[in-house]
């Protein structure tokens, strides 16, 4: 195998099993397709400005050994397919919860969780304005969700509980894939901007780096569906 297509064929495996369960009768997330893309847009564009930012200022490094060697900024393309392939996957397993559980209904439990997440993730990125990868993502995530929830009206087709319930389910193959990334490696974190906490080769914060990226394509994708269905 050729090396240089690593990150390529992660990528590719990822998404094989969601594309061809996208198919599925009950779910029929195909039909949904244009609702899947559109909400990736704006997620997909900040995603990449802020990661090659921060690969200019070297919070990471992308390894050469794993990559094909084509750009698109000062990011590999594989990297660029990521904020795609990534909120598909995802989407497509929120989707799934909300056809196969359609009981579940948002609540204030689910409410209080979002708040207490916030509440934390604002006081650690205020401790550590320093360290630039956790004080970014745990301020940004914070700041969304508290959008979420303080415009719950503009929002409300957003499901807090079926969205926390899948992110559960989201985070294994996450850091399965996060961790091959992270254990070739084929992306490398500069331990000078981030709290060096992880789970096994993961940094800690790429839990939150993906909830923000997943909730940004959920929330989109549910104002996208709710105003079609209205």
């Amino acid at each position: 195998m050729n090396l240089h297509h690593t990150y390529f064929l992660i990528l590719a495996a990822s998404i094989v099993g969601p594309l061809a369960l996208s198919f599925d009768k009950k779910v029929a997330f195909y039909k949904k397709w244009k609702a899947v893309f559109g909400a990736m847009l704006l997620p997909a564009l900040f995603y990449i400005l802020w990661d090659a930012f921060f690969a200019h200022l070297s919070v990471w490094f992308f390894n050469e050994k794993y990559i094909t060697g084509l750009y698109i900024f000062n990011l590999p393309v594989e990297e660029v397919l990521f904020f795609f392939v990534v909120p598909y996957c995802c989407t497509f397993i929120y989707e799934c919860v909300r056809c196969y559980f359609p009981l579940l209904q948002k609540n204030t439990i689910s409410n209080t969780i979002l708040k207490i997440l916030a509440l934390g993730l604002l006081i650690i990125g205020l401790l550590h304005p320093k360290l630039y990868y956790t004080a970014s993502t745990s301020v940004l995530l914070a700041i969304f969700i508290a959008i979420v929830l303080v415009f719950s009206t503009y929002f409300k087709s957003f499901n807090n509980t079926a969205f926390l319930i899948s992110y559960a389910i989201i985070l294994v193959p996450f850091l399965i894939i996060n961790g091959l990334l992270t254990a070739i490696p084929v992306i490398t974190y500069n331990n000078a901007f981030n709290t060096d906490v992880r789970i096994y080769t993961i940094p800690v914060e790429d839990v939150f780096y993906g909830m923000l990226l997943v909730l940004m394509n959920i929330v989109g994708y549910e104002k996208i569906i709710h105003r079609k269905v209205v």
